[in-house]
């Protein structure tokens, strides 16, 4: 079993963890089992971080038994060990899988930084580290879709504005009279604007990238 220290609260019960969750803005969560020998291993780095950054209120440091919290494993989809939770004001921020010394310091000295910062100033948003990502928060993790909607092409690039039609001649028509409007020689103007329409039916617009 992981050393317990003064600054590592084992959670024993999901009512405890819930109280814990909220009279903490961070909330650090050790999963382990007495038989893992990786627990064993990386428990000393952990006891420490919990010594230097222990903060009660902003950040609290915890332990929780697998086998026997299945209950709270559960809810978390722990199924490895040891797995670190860095939970925010109740929300997963960040993940941990395995005995790494060095992605659990860099993801502890975070959270205590932003914690430290306070409410007011906090604008701090984790990274997933390399371990599986058993939770995120919303608003921070979410992907923006890229199959947003996209305005059609115009011509000169792909799609179907570049194959004319009335979108194709209409853009042509205000662009070859704005040129013409602004130009000493109109004339000219229009014949060098990359809105004409050149031999051949091909379309002089400049490819935007």
């Amino acid at each position: 079993m992981p050393q317990s220290t003064s600054t590592i609260t084992p959670i024993t019960s999901s009512s405890h963890l819930s109280k814990l969750l909220t009279s903490n803005t961070y909330l650090v969560i050790d999963f382990y089992a007495d038989w893992c020998g990786p627990c064993k291993t990386i428990a000393p780095i952990y006891n420490q971080l919990a010594t230097e950054h222990h903060k009660p209120g902003k950040i609290l440091f915890t332990k929780v038994d697998v086998d026997s919290q299945q209950e709270i494993s559960r809810k978390y989809g722990v199924s490895a060990m040891p797995t670190f939770l860095i939970l925010k004001n109740g929300s997963v921020v960040n993940t941990i899988r395995g005995a790494d010394p060095s992605s659990l310091r860099s993801a502890v000295v975070r959270a205590a930084s932003d914690a430290a910062r306070g409410p007011a100033s906090s604008s701090f948003s984790f990274s997933s580290s390399k371990g599986h990502v058993l939770g995120t928060s919303a608003a921070d993790s979410r992907p923006v879709s890229t199959s947003a909607f996209t305005l059609p092409a115009i011509p000169g690039l792909s799609g179907p504005a570049s194959q004319g039609g009335v979108l194709g001649t209409a853009v042509r028509f205000v662009g070859l009279y704005l040129t013409s409007l602004f130009a000493l020689d109109a004339y000219a103007a229009a014949e060098q604007s990359q809105f004409a329409v050149k031999k051949g039916g091909s379309v002089g617009f400049r490819s935007v990238r």
